[in-house]
This record gives structure tokens, C-alpha cells and sequence, in this order.
């Protein structure tokens, strides 16, 4: 939450972080804290990511967040930076990848849903979320058609803003035609969604 609050009011944060390796950095080492501006808060295979502009290395740096500890107070307000190749999802891809290449999908997609990221990113560990509020995230996403991009977004039980391409949208009006047509050639109730069914998503 602390990350969350210092992205949102773009202010400087100051943090301890802890070493991948503490046995080789020894018991006495303490590093001095990093000063960056914070730009997304990110999700990736389950875990938090903050992306951000190192001050002290004048350069862009994605840090875990289990390994932050916040620093207070945060620094002054800054006017946020662009970032390189415009698109958060390319550049966490890109640095895990060791290159700036993007994902190597036939089709990727990028939406707005209207959940916690928190709640989406358990069963999103293939693509990138972003918070961008309590209530609401950013899911970038790739897939071997768009089709199945569609259907694997629309799983998640909550109103859905196509940021883009447009042919994410097309397969979306596709779809929710098909849909349609099913409903109205096997009228009856809808299943009862099955007990455990992940948060915000609807039992097939």
C-alpha cells in the first residue's frame, strides 16, 4: 500500500533493499537506501514489481517488492518520466528477458478491468498487471488467437474497458455473439457457480 500511495502521488521513495544473496553481502553491510520516482506497480508470475527511475543510477530499474522496506517520509512530488517504449508491459518483459524485445505472442492485447490487481494476478500469471487503483487494473495479455484472448479475459466476472488493438475488440463483439446465440438456443438457468470458483470469475 505504502508503494501504491507513493505512485499514485508521484513522490520520491526512499527504501532499504534486501539482497537476493544476504549470505554474500554479510550481516554487517547495510546499503544505503535507494532514492527513485516510482512509476507502476506491477504484477508478474504472482509476485509485485515496482518500476521506477533510479535517481543515484540515472537510470530505469524494476525492483521485487518483498524485498522494499519504505522509507518515511517520501520525498518531493516529480513530474513522471516517459517511459521507454511508452507500453510498462514491453519493458518488464524486456528486462526480464535480459533485451527490449516485447513478447513473442501472435496476439496481445491490453485491457482495464474492473477489480483489484491483487485479485486479478493470481490467475494472470502469464501476463502483466498494473494497478491503477483499488478497484480497478490495467491486464496486458498474449494469446495464440484473438479469440482466445477474448474468451481468457472475459472469464474475469467484472465490466472490461478494450484499451486495444482494435482486433481485441472485434473478437470480443465475435464472441459475445456467439454467446448469444448459445443462450438463445439453450434457454434454461444459469449453473450454479461451483464452490471455490476464483474471486471474480464465473464457474463455466
Amino acid at each position: 500500500m505504502a508503494l501504491s500511495a507513493a505512485v499514485r502521488a508521484h513522490e520520491v521513495l526512499r527504501f532499504g533493499y534486501a539482497s537476493p544473496y544476504p549470505a554474500e553481502t554479510g550481516e554487517d553491510t547495510v546499503p544505503p537506501p535507494r532514492r527513485v520516482q516510482p512509476h507502476h506497480l506491477v504484477t508478474r508470475g504472482g509476485r509485485w514489481y515496482l518500476v521506477a527511475w533510479d535517481l543515484d543510477r540515472d537510470d530505469w530499474r524494476v525492483f521485487r517488492a518483498d524485498r522494499i522496506t519504505p522509507r518515511t517520509p517520501t520525498g518531493p512530488r516529480f513530474t513522471p518520466r516517459e517511459l521507454p517504449g511508452g507500453d510498462v508491459a514491453d519493458f518488464v518483459t524486456g528486462r526480464f528477458r535480459g533485451s527490449d524485445h516485447s513478447p513473442e505472442w501472435p496476439c496481445r492485447g491490453e485491457v482495464v478491468l474492473h477489480l483489484p490487481a491483487a485479485t486479478v494476478s493470481p490467475y494472470a500469471p502469464a501476463g502483466t498487471v498494473e494497478e491503477l487503483g483499488p478497484d480497478r487494473c490495467r491486464l496486458t495479455l498474449g494469446s495464440w488467437s484473438w479469440p482466445a484472448l477474448a474468451a481468457a479475459v472475459g472469464a474475469f466476472d467484472t465490466d472490461i474497458e478494450v484499451i486495444g488493438p482494435p482486433a481485441l475488440k472485434e473478437a470480443f463483439a465475435r464472441l459475445a455473439q456467439r454467446c448469444a446465440d448459445a443462450a438463445r438456443s439453450a434457454p434454461g438457468a444459469l449453473p450454479t457457480p461451483t464452490e471455490g470458483a476464483p474471486p471474480g470469475r464465473r464457474t463455466p
